[in-house]
C-alpha cells in the first residue's frame, strides 16, 4: 500500500496539489480503529459509545473494530447490543475468559496488544473513565507509543484537542508517531449517534485468540472484590442531574440531606476532593480533574469553592446552580445561577417544596 501511495504521487508530475490530494485520500483509506469497551449488564457503556462517536470524527470511512473482554452470558448479551450499536462497526472481537471478568490492567494490555498485532490498527480508543485511565498507559508501553489523553475534540485523524491546566486552556496536538494512534477521549464531549440501525446492519462477532495468555502475561496483580453502594441512583458519570456538596456541609450526616434532594430529583450525588479527604463520602462520588468528568444537563453545587481542580470536572454542564455563602467563592464564576446564602436553609426549603419522584 506505501509503494502504491508513492507510485501515484510519483505520477502526479509536477502538480504538488494533485500528489497531496492523493496521499491524504490514500490516508483516509488506511484508517482503522479498536475500540477497547465496557458493558454492564449486557449493555455496552453509554461512555464506550461516545468512543464509538469519536472513531466515528477521525474518518466517515473508518473500519471500526469493538473489543470487549469478560465471561457469560451477560458479555455475549452485550456482544450482541454492541454488533448493532453504531453503522461503522466492522466486527464485534470477543475475549471470553474469566481473566478479562474484571478491569485488571496487565491481562488487559496484553490483550489489546495481541490484538493490534493481528489487527494492524491505525488507532486505538479508549473512554477516559478509570477502566481506561488505568489501561491506556500499559498497553502503550507494550506497544512502545505515546498516548493522547482526554481528548474532547478531533480535528483530523492525527490532530487532537484536549485540555491542559486543569481545563483552563485547550491546545491542538499532532501525533507524529507511529502507529498505533492511541488515545482516550472524554465521553461527554462525543455525543454516541442517533441513526437509526437498519435491522440487517449487524456487524459478526468474532472470538479473539487466547493462546497469548499465560501466568507471566497475568502480572503481580489480583483481583480481591468490588465495594460498591447499593442505590438506585443513576450513575454518576452519565446522570443528566448532578447534585454535588463540598466541604461546606461539614459532616457525613449532613450529606444524607444531599442524598434526599437527589432521590427526589432522580438525581446522582457527586462530591469535591475535599469532602471525600474529609471522610463525607467515598472517592468514587468524586468530581474533578482527579474524580470524574460530568456533563449533566443540571448540575448543583452546594458548599462548593470551585477549585481549579473540580471546576475541570464539571465546567461542561449545561446549566449550574450553585449556593455558598461565600459571594467570592470562584464557583460562582462559572455558575449559571448563584444563590449566597446558607446552604443548610436553601437545602430544608427544597425538600419541603420539591415533591416525591414518582
Amino acid at each position: 500500500m506505501a509503494a502504491m501511495v508513492l507510485g501515484a504521487l510519483r505520477r502526479g508530475g509536477g502538480s504538488g496539489h494533485c500528489g497531496s490530494l492523493v496521499f491524504a485520500q490514500s490516508l483516509r483509506r488506511l484508517v482503522s480503529t479498536l475500540v477497547v469497551a465496557e458493558h454492564e449488564g449486557g449493555l455496552v457503556k453509554p461512555s464506550s459509545l461516545s468512543a464509538l462517536a469519536a472513531a466515528e470524527a477521525i474518518a466517515k470511512e473508518n473500519r471500526i473494530s469493538l473489543l470487549l473482554g469478560g465471561s457469560g452470558p451477560a458479555l455475549h448479551k452485550a456482544a450482541e447490543h454492541a454488533a448493532s450499536s453504531h453503522p461503522l462497526v466492522s466486527e464485534v472481537l470477543v475475549a471470553d475468559s474469566d481473566t478479562f471478568a474484571h478491569p485488571l490492567a496487565e491481562p488487559w494490555a496484553e490483550l489489546i496488544r495481541s490484538v493490534q498485532q493481528k489487527g494492524g490498527y491505525s488507532h486505538v480508543i479508549a473512554s477516559s473513565t478509570s477502566f481506561g485511565k488505568n489501561l491506556l498507559p500499559r498497553a502503550a508501553a507494550l506497544l512502545d507509543v505515546s498516548p493522547v489523553t482526554d481528548v474532547t475534540a478531533v480535528a483530523e485523524a492525527r490532530v487532537f484537542v484536549r485540555p491542559i491546566y486543569a481545563g483552563n486552556a485547550l491546545c491542538t496536538v499532532r501525533y507524529t508517531g507511529e502507529d498505533p494512534c492511541m488515545m482516550s477521549i472524554r465521553s461527554t464531549s462525543f455525543s454516541p449517534t442517533t441513526e437509526a440501525m437498519s435491522e440487517t446492519k449487524v456487524a459478526p462477532i468474532t472470538q479473539v485468540d487466547l493462546s497469548f495468555l499465560s501466568e507471566g502475561s497475568l502480572g503481580k496483580s489480583t483481583w480481591v472484590n468490588l465495594t460498591s453502594q447499593d442505590t438506585e441512583r443513576p450513575d454518576l458519570a452519565n446522570a443528566q442531574v448532578v447534585v454535588t456538596g463540598g466541604r461546606g456541609l461539614k459532616s457525613a450526616e449532613n450529606f444524607k440531606l444531599l442524598e434526599q434532594l437527589a432521590e427526589k430529583l432522580g438525581a446522582a450525588v457527586g462530591a469535591t476532593r475535599a469532602a471525600v479527604d474529609a471522610g463525607f463520602v467515598p472517592n468514587d462520588l468524586q468530581v474533578g480533574q482527579t474524580g470524574k468528568i460530568v456533563a449533566p444537563e443540571l448540575y448543583m453545587a452546594f458548599g462548593v469553592s470551585g477549585a481549579i481542580q473540580h471546576l475541570a470536572g464539571m465546567r461542561d454542564s449545561k446549566v449550574i446552580v450553585a449556593v455558598n455563602k461565600d459571594g467570592d467563592a470562584p464557583i460562582f464564576q462559572v455558575a449559571d445561577y448563584g444563590l449566597v446564602a446558607d446552604l443548610f436553609e436553601v437545602l430544608d426549603e427544597l425538600l419541603k417544596k420539591i415533591p416525591d419522584k414518582k
